[in-house]
């Protein structure tokens, strides 16, 4: 799993720092976070390729996390054959696509499928193959949605000596096993994957909490994630204007990370009354608090490994 920072910027587009954006690239699928103005010039830059987008989440209607949506939607239009795509939102959100599509007569050669908010219940939005993500309305000046990203588990770790003692020569036998399929061995027993399979392992968890002040849906969408992009939009000089605007300090933010058991959190949705220069400092404020945060930059990548490959270094 790679989680790339398209942007990292809040309110309006800066020429040094894009809107607040982020792909996460699993197993041959792309799922997008939020598109302000200016998406699609980031994306190409980190060359992340549209052949494997297929789902766009979007935490509310403020235009710095949705109107670049149709500018990626027309990008995606020019591949050949394009496969349907997901739009996650809150109420509305299909609305404001149509009409943009029917007002800028941009042709769409695939399916889109719109999922809105239900208004009343929480739990899983969608579910693929590869993923479920999960949503939980956040605390700011209008509607927006928090999510989490789930890798579905995995089957328990492969005993060899097991599957040798029981009579199932290597070769296919053993990927059947895994794959969860009974097999025959060649003395005509049967060996089933419970036999030979430890405990199921949990997929990686990634959550991107922005637009909000502290909330129990923030420490619950982030509990245990691997990493989580989380709001830090100002220093805590400025508590009174986040507060007002619905909005998180760094430390505020810190909290949640800290609280919540995120492996590891990036800040991320940053004031543009910072200049780059400045973000050491809401890194300091932030670190504080919890050693396991940083602040996100424009283009940044991180790899999420499986919890057993980073205990064993």
């Amino acid at each position: 799993m790679e989680c790339i920072l398209i942007g990292t910027g809040g309110m309006m587009p800066m020429p040094y720092r894009l809107l607040c954006s982020l792909a996460v690239k699993l197993r041959g699928g792309t799922y997008l976070f939020d598109a302000g103005e200016g998406t699609q010039i980031n994306w190409k830059r980190a060359r992340v390729g549209m052949r494997g987008l297929n789902l766009i989440a979007v935490t509310h209607l403020h235009a710095d996390h949705c109107l670049g949506i149709p500018g990626m939607i027309m990008l995606r239009a020019q591949m050949e054959d394009p496969a349907p795509l997901t739009i996650l939102g809150p109420p509305g959100i299909r609305d404001f696509v149509e009409h943009c599509r029917s007002t800028l007569e941009f042709q769409v050669g695939f399916p889109i499928r719109y999922i809105e908010w239900p208004g009343n219940r929480t739990g899983i939005a969608f579910e693929d193959e590869r993923a479920r993500i999960s949503w939980q309305p956040l605390a700011h000046t209008r509607f927006c949605l928090g999510y989490r990203l789930e890798e579905h588990e995995r089957p328990g770790k492969f005993d060899i000596e097991r599957a040798r003692a029981l009579g199932v020569p290597e070769g296919p036998l053993w990927g059947a096993l895994q794959h969860g399929r009974n097999v025959t061995t060649p003395s005509g027993g049967t060996v089933q994957p419970s036999d030979v399979l430890g405990p199921a392992r949990r997929g990686r968890c990634v959550s991107y909490v922005v637009d909000t002040r502290p909330t129990e849906a923030a420490y619950s969408l982030c509990r245990n994630a691997d990493l989580a992009f989380v709001e830090g939009m100002f220093l805590s000089g400025h508590s009174d204007h986040a507060a007002a605007k619905g909005h998180m300090t760094v430390g505020e933010a810190a909290e949640i990370a800290k609280l919540s058991g995120a492996a590891r959190t990036v800040l991320v949705h940053i004031s543009p009354r910072y200049e780059n220069s400045e973000l050491p400092e809401l890194e300091n404020e932030a670190r504080t608090l919890c050693d396991r945060v940083r602040v996100g930059r424009d283009m940044d990548r991180f790899e999420v490994r499986f919890q057993e490959d980073e205990s064993e270094e």
